[in-house]
């Protein structure tokens, strides 16, 4: 025999039916702010480790160049003297040593 007890109970269960819902739905919108803040935390994260590599390989490659200058200024004579001509001006005995300077320009007269 079914018996009818009434509206109230199917009210009482419509009741807590929407109660349990609405609690999901707290649930759900607190953890997706959460999980918002910590992507776009990730991604800061990410931005700065990628230009932290950046910077890295460029020193790496820095290194890479002084140490194969190093290496050439201690094992080859020839780069020492490129280097005394160049930078220092030295010559050999007998040699004349011609610099040339860029023109003076005149950007008042423009």
């Amino acid at each position: 025999m079914n018996a009818d007890i009434g509206i109230w109970s199917r009210l009482t269960r419509m009741t807590m039916i929407l109660l349990v819902a609405a609690a999901i739905l707290a649930v759900g919108v607190i953890l997706s702010r959460y999980y918002v803040h910590v992507i776009q935390q990730n991604q800061r994260i990410r931005k700065t480790v990628l230009q932290i590599e950046t910077r890295i390989q460029k020193e790496e490659e820095t290194a890479r160049q002084l140490n194969s200058s190093v290496h050439a200024l201690s094992n080859d004579p020839k780069t020492v003297e490129r280097l005394a001509r160049e930078r220092l001006g030295y010559a050999k005995p007998g040699e004349t040593v011609i610099r040339f300077e860029a023109p003076a320009t005149n950007s008042a007269a423009r």
